[in-house]
């Protein structure tokens, strides 16, 4: 099993990283890919994939640390990006209006998001999405902003007719401990009726812990518990959902087996 989303640069799970990726492997997850949402969390994580077989690394801004940042400091991203070949993506970036308006928030989050597009397509990466309560302005900025290697909508809120549209951009679709819960209907519904070759496995640890395990600190150790919920609301084996979704990651992100 592959967690195609994970933050062990949290500080929920930094000081304890070497026994959350043992208790990773020993649950049959293999690889992981360690995300940044800033330049220190980015840094953190290249540092957690060059020293750990099987973590790799997404390094960018998420939407909502922009505050008081200039875009300048994405070319220190940038200069990450490329000090090792452990970073695979370009991420987490994107548009989150949760806790401010989009009038406050949009043009400025767009702008982060639209340099760090053209910065993976400098760099020849795919892109890890963030998206919060903004999915038509992302579907407006993916469609009109080609990303070359396409990228994967994480954690996706979105409704099954979005997931269509972005499926046909190219895009990918992680889904997580949401899809466990008693009322996530329609998460629920998207990660059955998404494309099998488009869909990958996420814990977004620390947060979204599955049931159950809800509420409590989300590690990548509880892909099984997701596996598990996607594949029975698939009607497949989990056998075959979890060689299909280590495909697609290898396929998106370009990671030998």
């Amino acid at each position: 099993m592959i967690d195609s989303h994970t933050h062990l640069n949290d500080e929920a799970l930094y000081d304890s990283r070497e026994e959350v990726i043992k208790r990773a492997k020993e649950a049959g997850v293999h690889t992981m890919l360690c995300v940044g949402y800033d330049l220190e969390s980015s840094r953190k994580a290249v540092e957690i994939a060059n020293t750990h077989e099987g973590v790799f690394v997404a390094v960018g801004y998420q939407p909502e640390n922009i505050e008081g940042v200039d875009l300048e400091i994405l070319k220190e991203i940038e200069k990450l990006a490329a000090s090792s070949p452990k970073v695979i993506a370009i991420g987490e970036i994107g548009l989150d209006y949760h806790w401010r308006k989009k009038e406050e928030a949009g043009d400025r989050q767009k702008a982060f998001l639209i340099a760090q597009i053209e910065m993976a397509n400098r760099l020849n990466l795919p892109i890890s999405i963030h998206c919060r309560d903004a999915i038509g302005d992302m579907y407006e900025v993916l469609s009109t902003h080609t990303v070359e290697r396409r990228g994967v909508l994480h954690c996706y809120s979105g409704s099954p007719e979005m997931l269509e549209r972005f499926a046909k951009l190219g895009f990918y679709f992680g889904f997580g401990g949401v899809t466990t819960f008693k009322n996530a209907k329609t998460t629920k519904e998207c990660a059955t009726i998404c494309p099998i070759d488009r869909l990958l496995l996420e814990t977004d640890a620390p947060y979204l812990a599955p049931v159950p395990f809800r509420g409590q600190t989300n590690e990548p150790a509880y892909v099984p518990y997701v596996l598990k919920t996607i594949a029975e609301l698939r009607g497949m084996d989990e056998k075959e959902l979890e060689r299909q979704t280590d495909e697609n990651f290898r396929r998106l992100f370009h990671v030998e087996p």
